[in-house]
């Protein structure tokens, strides 16, 4: 019996150790399950707290508003445009306009550089159908720097409500009717 005892008593060892890195091996497994799955819980919630920065407050917009309100105007000078009116009797006549435009910011005074072309051809092609005695009062001239700023601001941004427009006001530097 005592060599029965032996065998038995070497194989306990044995199949302990057996047992104890199986084990020591499924910590090690749910360890790293555990660790992945903190990693991916705190990246997703990292993700939703930079949604949450995209949703700015309402106080933060009209802190921006009230911070923009307080900058110097942005203005951008444009060309003369020399357009003959709408004929008239008593002859042919014709407007020479200089205008400066106040725009939102300065990435709006960008934007109406680039579509100059443009914006020139649609101002001149308005103008061409004007009479000069529309434009000599000052109701005159009023309704043709909002038409003016409509036009502008149809070519820049056909989709801006009136008061996220970048253009804001036409202003008249130079009014000449011949």
């Amino acid at each position: 019996m005592a060599k029965e005892a032996k065998p038995e008593a070497a194989a306990a060892p044995g199949s302990s150790k057996k047992l104890l890195i199986i084990v020591a091996a499924l910590l090690v497994v749910i360890l790293v399950i555990g660790a992945a799955g903190a990693f991916f819980l705190m990246k997703k919630h990292g993700a939703d707290d930079a949604d949450d920065d995209d949703e700015v407050p309402v106080e933060t917009v009209k802190s921006k508003k009230k911070a923009a309100k307080d900058l110097p105007p942005v203005y951008v000078a444009m060309d003369a445009f020399t357009v003959n009116l709408a004929s008239e009797p008593g002859g042919e006549q014709f407007v020479q306009l200089i205008l400066s435009v106040e725009v939102s910011d300065a990435g709006a005074g960008e934007q109406i550089k680039a579509y100059t072309p443009k914006i020139r051809n649609n101002v001149m092609m308005m103008l061409s159908g004007k009479k000069a005695s529309e434009l000599l009062t000052r109701e005159g001239k009023e309704k043709l720097a909002v038409e003016i700023r409509d036009q502008m601001n149809q070519v820049l941004d056909p989709k801006a409500r009136a008061d996220d427009a970048p253009v804001k006001e036409v202003l008249f530097t130079s009014f000449i009717i011949q």
